[in-house]
């Protein structure tokens, strides 16, 4: 950086090379960035949450929430023609930005004082004819009670916002959760239709949720 702390760090380990963003600060650098040669890469918000993760197989985009705001897969390892990624790009500080444009184009631009490097971080993983990407893991039980309990306790805290809000009224009490949580509560439900567990966890899991 312009400041004379490293910003950029290219190390091997083993048999695979990686590639280290830190922010700018003089010492205990936060990491901002880690991309693998594998295909295994994540970016940081400032606040040390995950903001994108990708993997051979693909990639998701989060928001300092933690919600999921897009998912995507690879179109080479998938057995259908499809659509083009839609670029992504992020600005990790003043000076280093991330750009996704497909899997063998993950570029990671330096522009400081007028002069710019820029790394192709991307690989490209071919998957032969014979061979197939194994299914997702399903969740087991405690996954599902924590994903449960999570979105619970996200409902309570918007209950508490609309008490503060509305300190002297019932309506808040009235007031639906926001649609995000209304589709994690879904979606946590279509997951206890999928797994492996009991028709006893499923309706405790359900009551969870819809409390």
């Amino acid at each position: 950086y312009p400041s004379g702390n490293l910003a950029i760090i290219i190390a091997q380990a083993r048999d695979q090379l990686m590639c280290i963003v830190q922010e700018d600060e003089p010492r205990t650098a936060k990491i901002r960035a880690l991309f693998q040669s594998d295909g295994r890469s994540t970016c940081y918000y400032p606040t040390g949450d995950e903001w994108i993760n990708m993997s051979m197989q693909g990639g998701q985009y989060l928001d300092q929430a933690g919600n999921r705001v897009r998912r995507w897969m690879w179109p080479n390892l998938l057995p259908e023609p499809q659509v083009p990624l839609s670029p992504i790009f992020i600005s990790l500080n003043h000076y280093v930005g991330v750009r996704i444009l497909a899997q063998d184009k993950i570029f990671v631009s330096f522009l400081a004082m007028g002069r710019q490097a820029k790394l192709n971080m991307g690989t490209k993983v071919q998957v032969s004819t014979d061979s197939q990407l194994p299914p997702p893991a399903r969740l087991g039980e405690d996954e599902l009670l924590l994903l449960a309990f999570r979105v619970k306790i996200l409902q309570l805290f918007d209950r508490m916002r609309g008490c503060l809000n509305f300190p002297s009224s019932e309506q808040w009490n009235k007031m639906q959760p926001p649609m995000y949580l209304i589709s994690q509560a879904v979606k946590i439900l279509e997951l206890c239709m999928t797994a492996d567990i009991s028709d006893e966890l499923a309706s405790s899991i359900k009551a969870i949720v819809n409390a």
